[in-house]
């Protein structure tokens, strides 16, 4: 199908069948004649180039952050820039205000949020291609049960790692109350030599009722952590069930923390984080404890034995540690460099963020389409209608959940 030149010059216009196309010059009659003349084919044609224009156009801006600034007020523009400027000379102020404007639920605070985000991924693109494309930091995710030694453990790691000159953030995420709505955020105060290392930055979180023991912002945090220079992200999530992993989907090692009366190793098979570890770690392995954390690491192995090699160069590894005397930590460190090295050699560890990009992707829009399908008109009136149908047993789950899905369906 040939199209006319002069459409593909001049894309911005109405597409009917009686077409006027605006804010043109045309040479001659014989070109508005040759526009009029358009089949339908044509137009249907030109309409997805327009709309394929469009959208281009819209990534392009999304990529050059410069541009994006147009959509806002001096105010919030002086807000981005000095938040950035701070941000990238490594001022913890900065990176803590940047975080709450991530963390914020404000529409407008949102946006102004994403245009940062815009430039710091597009600063630290420039970084990492300086860096010979290597990951500019270490992402360490973090979990295990209440009372295994998360917060003690990350307080005797973090020194040793600021005593090697690492710069190391911490995102500690606390479960909110279902009752309240509430969290502690008391990590700070199990971790009170670190907090006070300039070479640390501490940052809890409270969940507000997010699954999988992460935040909906814990990606963007990381990302302003390291604009931010520091080059060990750790992620301590809250106490973890079986199917409470999404950690795993945004750090580039994934390390299970344990006490020494873990279970036996068909407890260890049937919890499902398991099959996430990169590592596992038998904590406070001293005193009396080092019998029992001897036997739950020989079980662990065992059980790890069992299940399926998700790396072509990494086997997960079960070790001892105690973080109330340091013992194995130097060791545990010298493990996961070893596990970063072989990753990156291999190629897995970047196949591995790109592919967890896309994972998060999917998880926001999940999200969000649940707050869009709460909010939307054509259901928002039934939803209470039908939840009290639900509770008194005159409908099923499934029939007021297929009825809801129908009539948001119907009023798109």
């Amino acid at each position: 199908m040939k199209i006319p030149s002069l459409l593909l010059r001049f894309p911005h216009c109405y597409f009917s069948r009686r077409t006027y196309f605006t804010n043109l010059d045309f040479a001659s009659r014989a070109d508005f004649l040759r526009v009029e003349s358009l089949t339908p084919a044509h137009l249907n044609h030109i309409k997805w180039m327009w709309s394929s224009n469009v959208l281009r156009r819209q990534l392009c801006q999304q990529v050059a952050p410069d541009q994006q600034i147009e959509g806002l007020s001096d105010r919030e523009q002086r807000l981005v820039d000095r938040l950035y400027n701070g941000l990238i000379q490594g001022h913890r102020a900065c990176l803590a205000e940047a975080i709450t404007l991530v963390e914020s639920t404000q529409s407008r605070k949102k946006k102004i949020a994403q245009f940062l985000l815009q430039k710091v991924l597009s600063y630290h693109r420039k970084q990492e291609k300086l860096n010979q494309g290597k990951p500019l930091a270490f992402r360490v995710g973090l979990s295990g049960p209440p009372g295994a030694g998360k917060s003690t453990f990350i307080e005797c790691f973090g020194k040793m790692l600021t005593e090697r000159k690492y710069k190391v953030s911490v995102l500690a995420v606390d479960p909110s109350s279902s009752t309240s709505g509430g969290s502690l955020l008391g990590d700070k105060t199990r971790m009170t030599e670190l907090s006070r290392d300039m070479n640390a930055y501490i940052r809890p979180s409270p969940t507000r009722g997010t699954l999988g023991g992460v935040t909906r912002t814990t990606n963007e945090a990381i990302l302003l952590c390291e604009g931010g220079g520091y080059n060990v992200v750790l992620v301590e999530t809250v106490g973890v069930g079986q199917s409470e992993f999404a950690v795993a989907d945004m750090v580039d090692m994934f390390i299970l923390l344990l006490p020494p009366a873990g279970g036996d190793e068909l407890q260890g098979i049937k919890r499902g984080i398991i099959e996430m570890a990169d590592l596992v770690a038998i904590n406070k392995a001293d005193g009396d404890l080092v019998v029992p954390a001897r036997r739950i690491q020989a079980e662990y192995v065992s059980a790890m034995k069992l299940l399926r090699k998700r790396s072509k160069v990494w086997r997960p590894k079960v070790i001892r540690i105690s973080a109330k005397t340091g013992e194995g930590i130097s060791d545990m460190w010298d493990k996961m460099t070893e596990f970063r090295d072989l990753m990156l050699t291999s190629g897995e560890l970047i196949a591995k963020r790109r592919k967890q990009q896309k994972v998060w992707m999917w998880n926001l829009i999940q999200e969000n389409m649940l707050e869009h399908f709460r909010s939307h008109l054509a259901v928002k009136d039934k939803i209470p209608l039908l939840e009290e149908k639900v509770l008194s047993g005159v409908l099923s789950p499934g029939l007021a959940a297929d009825l809801l899905l129908k009539a948001f369906k119907d009023g798109l």
